[in-house]
């Protein structure tokens, strides 16, 4: 509990102190590697100056990189989903451009939407800006392959200066079925576990609150990020472990008339 609410002040301060400690850590070994890089002799535009340095200290301590996680796992899951299927075109909400969005245009184009401005010549990527709570640039029943990826849990709590509204979510769940093409998909996934809002943060929704929101949609598979990072495919949405902050992975259709 104290490791959460530090991370969460750290949001506000800037300051964690568990990230402090293992910078202090790192100074000595820190001063021992310029001393030993300086006794090598190296080029004289390789050599060591003060005003040039840029510390890293707790590098050191950490793995390879993060192979887990809500954002690692469900970018993934999603993207592997659309390259079976294979969409001549995809739309997305408000994904994450350097995650999500970087594998779709490895091999599709895509085109995605967010109320914040984009500046982009990256060949096979189109920028729609929009409020997502309405999406009033797409038409109805008009995308056959669509999706939002950890987003909509923000909307309406004024983190990214939008209006302060408790219904904004279902809203843009009420636009998400509204522009999903009949026969089309939806991947989608918020956080999942005690329902609740962290204000300004995010929600956190039960499972059973997105499946009756969507409705007018067929679930075709659901999987999650545990609590761990661990991921879990194909399982029950309602028999979900207890989970204080998991991810859900829902994927839905429209079914044609």
């Amino acid at each position: 509990m104290l490791r959460s609410f530090l991370r969460r002040q750290s949001f506000v301060t800037g300051f964690y102190p568990p990230t402090f400690l293992q910078s202090l850590r790192g100074v000595p070994s820190f001063v021992a590697d310029w001393s030993r890089y300086q006794s090598l002799s190296p080029a004289p535009t390789f050599r060591l100056r003060l005003k040039d340095a840029f510390p890293i200290l707790t590098e050191r301590y950490e793995s390879a990189g993060t192979a887990g996680g809500h954002y690692f796992h469900g970018d993934l899951w999603a993207a592997r989903k659309i390259f079976q299927v294979r969409p001549p075109q995809h739309v997305d909400i408000g994904s994450r451009i350097d995650g999500f969005i970087a594998h779709l245009l490895t091999f599709m184009p895509a085109t995605i939407v967010d109320i914040r401005p984009l500046t982009s010549d990256i060949d096979g990527l189109t920028y729609l800006q929009d409020d997502a709570t309405a999406l009033s640039t797409l038409q109805s029943d008009s995308i056959r392959s669509l999706s939002s990826l950890h987003v909509a849990e923000h909307f309406g709590l004024g983190r990214y200066a939008d209006p302060i509204d408790p219904d904004a979510c279902f809203k843009f769940m009420d636009s998400l079925q509204r522009v999903l093409a009949p026969g089309g998909r939806l991947y989608f996934s918020v956080p999942i576990g005690r329902e609740r809002v962290e204000f300004n943060a995010h929600r956190v929704f039960s499972p059973s609150t997105i499946l009756k929101r969507f409705s007018l949609l067929r679930l075709e598979s659901f999987s999650f990020v545990d609590d761990k990072g661990a991921l879990h495919l194909d399982t029950d949405p309602l028999a979900l472990p207890d989970s204080k902050f998991s991810c859900g992975l829902f994927e839905f259709t429209k079914v044609a008339d």
